[in-house]
Formats: structure tokens, sequence, C-alpha cells
């Protein structure tokens, strides 16, 4: 397991800065990574006091990244979702609204 808020907090930012990235929302990427969007939403807030390493092996390769590059102190540079995500109801409205 991995432990300590310090890491946590790091990787939650790292993660939210990489879903960002790729235009996701908390829902979409959990469903991609297989994680529901609530356990996903508490792994990326630093919510979760400790995780285990299987988790962040998935969260990294749901991005095509080995789990020592989603945890690196640089952001990597090259990142490539692993399949297509499927459309949220937030981008549905977002949509609908324009």
């Amino acid at each position: 397991m991995i432990g300590g808020m310090t890491t946590l907090k790091k990787l939650g930012k790292r993660l939210k800065e990489l879903r960002n990235k790729h235009g996701l929302t908390q829902e979409e990427f959990g469903a991609i990574s297989g994680f529901s969007q609530k356990h996903y939403q508490q792994i990326e807030s630093g919510n979760k006091k400790q995780i285990w390493l299987e988790t962040i092996e998935r969260l990294a390769a749901a991005y095509g990244l080995e789990a020592w590059q989603i945890l690196s102190p640089s952001y990597p540079s090259k990142t490539k979702l692993i399949k297509k995500p499927k459309s949220s109801k937030i981008h549905n409205a977002k949509k609908h609204n324009e």
C-alpha cells in the first residue's frame, strides 16, 4: 500500500492535471480506468488515506504510463488514453446548452 498524505495529495494533483489535459470528467476517467466516479473522486481529491500499488498501476495504465511515471516528480510529457471515453452526462449537457 502507498500511504502518506503528501504522496497521495501529489498523486491526486497529477491525476487531475492529466484528466484535464485529456478533457475528461471524473466520471469518464473513472470508467476508462475501471473505477466508479465516487472512488476516483476520492483518490483525485486526496481523501483516501492509503491506496494499493495495483490501483496506481491501473490509473497510470489508463494513460499509457507505468506507475513510476505517474508518481515521478516530472510531468509525463507523452500520455495517451487506452480507450476513448463514453460521453458523460456532463459533456452531453454542455453540447445541448451550446
